[in-house]
């Protein structure tokens, strides 16, 4: 299966106040360049999706918490793909793109899990990709008024799992480091 690895909404607004930051932030970070790391090595493309809402100050175009985290070993080659909503589907040119280059298979890592994660990987679903991976520990959230982060987190797992998606842990990608 040719497959390509979708990092969603990782963006500096997830960093710039450190009382909004994702839960487990540099773990998160970790994990996805070493899957970044491990895409470049097999010839995976690299898709960012970034979000922007005109309505948001932090999600603005051009506003500083609107650009792709700086901590990312993002490259010029690696396709970015702004989205207005929670689905990175939803009129973009995501799913032209997958199709121009022949993927069959998506991974994804990201934020905010309960959000634009989740609602991309059933977008995915039901777009056709039924063998998609998650990367354990390369998503995030913030703590919400009513579950902490960790059950969030937890919870969308197991809804997700061998339904959406396979989760698989960082140390499953072979030559990542």
């Amino acid at each position: 299966m040719k497959q390509a690895l979708i990092i969603i909404d990782i963006q500096e607004a997830f960093f710039l106040d450190s009382q909004q930051n994702l839960w487990n932030d540099e773990t998160i970070i970790k994990n996805i360049n070493t899957v970044i790391t491990w895409a470049r090595h097999n010839e995976v493309p690299i898709i960012f999706i970034q979000h922007t809402e005109a309505n948001d100050v932090d999600f603005a175009m051009g506003q500083p918490g609107w650009e792709l985290y700086h901590g990312l070993l993002r490259q010029a080659q690696d396709k970015v793909i702004q989205k207005t909503t929670w689905d990175a589907f939803y009129q973009t040119d995501l799913a032209q793109y997958l199709n121009e280059q022949h993927i069959d298979q998506l991974i994804f890592a990201g934020a905010q899990t309960e959000f634009c994660l989740d609602t991309t990987i059933r977008s995915a679903f039901s777009h056709g990709y039924h063998h998609n991976i998650l990367v354990e520990d390369a998503h995030s959230t913030l703590h919400s008024q009513v579950l902490a982060a960790p059950q969030i987190i937890q919870h969308h797992e197991s809804v997700w799992r061998n339904r959406f998606v396979k989760i698989q842990p960082v140390e499953e990608f072979p030559n990542a480091h």
